[in-house]
């Protein structure tokens, strides 16, 4: 049943890869509490299990951030049980759900993003995409499933801009610096043509069997090359998004811009490098004014 749900999620839901992964993971350890307790289907489900498998996980250590997450697995799923008619009533809306904390995210300072991306090496089309890739992350302040949509024609050199096709497939067109269009460029003169083969059709960026690449790729490609460079703190794709944020709040770009360039919903969410910036400032305070703030 598991496996018609997943579709039900892909199909209806257009969940990403990253949250199916999670819960099909949270349903699984609810499945394998269950039997635990007697359960021998879904249809046995009811608000006593879910609120008890909670409480096992709260007591196991796991943070608010999964137990929240498990939480919106577990409504989802029973919803979509209820409505199939495996279960007679819906016990999922009277689930708590665990307030989320927001941690502060991890960012580079400008002088580190500046080594990281001056220190690479551009040897052969692979070095010429790698650096396109994190000029583009950093410079565009994209998502990693973002990047990896992106096809040739999204990249507008005249306009300097860059179409990107967000969450819930909404379209956003976001301003791409010189930077990153010059890495673009020479990735798709002195690179791509090396790696592209009939299955690349319009992507921007390839992997090495010239497909379009696969945020997986995309992942570890940051890791590398930052592991490479030396002296710069690991970071993963998601990771440059923020620092990109807090840099152009940093800057002096207003909220209402930096929401629409990172193509968030909700204003609350671009908040958050608010704090991010405010902290960056209580540590330079810190360290270059005599009567610096305390910690």
């Amino acid at each position: 049943m598991l496996a018609e749900f997943a579709t039900f999620l892909t199909a209806e839901r257009d969940v990403s890869e990253h949250t199916l992964r999670a819960y099909l993971g949270d349903l699984k350890d609810l499945s394998r509490y269950g039997s635990t307790v007697g359960l021998s289907s879904p249809g046995d489900l009811d608000l006593n299990v879910l609120r008890a498998w909670l409480a096992r996980q709260y007591a196991m250590g796991r943070s608010r951030a999964t137990l929240a997450r498990r939480t919106a697995a577990a409504r989802t799923f029973t919803r979509w049980l209820y409505r199939r008619g495996v279960l007679p009533s819906d016990p999922g809306p009277l689930l708590g759900t665990p307030k989320r904390t927001r941690d502060l995210p991890t960012v580079l300072a400008q002088d580190e993003v500046g080594r990281l991306l001056d220190k690479m090496d551009v040897t052969g089309p692979i070095g010429l995409r790698d650096l396109a890739i994190l000029e583009v992350l950093y410079g565009a302040g994209l998502r990693v499933s973002e990047l990896c949509g992106l096809d040739i024609d999204d990249v507008d050199t005249a306009r300097k801009t860059v179409r990107v096709f967000g969450k819930g497939d909404k379209e956003r067109t976001v301003p791409l610096g010189e930077p990153a269009l010059r890495a673009v460029g020479d990735w798709l003169r002195a690179g791509r043509p090396d790696l592209v083969t009939e299955d690349s059709g319009p992507a921007l960026f390839l992997g090495v069997r010239g497909g379009r690449l696969h945020p997986t790729s995309a992942r570890r490609i940051v890791h590398r090359r930052i592991a490479e460079v030396g002296e710069v703190p690991d970071l993963a794709p998601h990771g440059l998004r923020h620092t990109a944020a807090t840099h152009l709040l940093e800057g002096g770009a207003d909220l209402r811009s930096v929401q629409e360039i990172l193509g968030h919903a909700s204003l609350q969410t671009t908040q958050l490098y608010t704090h991010v910036s405010v902290e960056r400032l209580k540590q330079v305070h810190r360290q270059a004014h005599p009567r610096g703030v305390a910690d």
